[in-house]
């Protein structure tokens, strides 16, 4: 089965910075990636994607201060985390998504929280 292991998160100030990294048991290259994030009481939100051609999108939340890249002879792909304000504050996880099969993994979550 694949499996996905998130780290790097941690607390950090406003305006402060992180990166995740998160490393597959299977392919970043030939698979859709994406992390997403959830705030307590809220529903989980994509955060960034990468497709296996490279194209990313990001949500209007953190267009222009996030950054979703991978290396794919680590088979890890990262989130680079810029300029965090307190709204960032939230469960990250890494998703794994086949193209065929529409299957979809996810990783257990790392707590990133920001403050004032």
């Amino acid at each position: 089965q694949v499996q996905l292991v998130e780290s790097g998160g941690g607390l950090v100030q406003s305006g402060g910075s992180l990166r995740l990294s998160c490393v597959v048991s299977g392919s970043v290259s030939i698979n859709l990636m994406g992390w997403y994030r959830q705030a307590p009481g809220k529903q989980r939100d994509m955060v960034a994607l990468i497709t296996s051609g490279g194209i990313t999108n990001y949500a209007d939340s953190v267009k222009g201060r996030f950054t979703i890249s991978r290396d794919n002879a680590k088979n890890t792909v990262y989130l680079q985390m810029n300029s965090l304000k307190p709204e960032d504050t939230a469960i990250y996880y890494c998703k794994l998504k086949r193209y065929l099969s529409g299957t979809e993994y996810w990783g257990q979550g790392t707590q990133v929280t920001v403050s004032s």
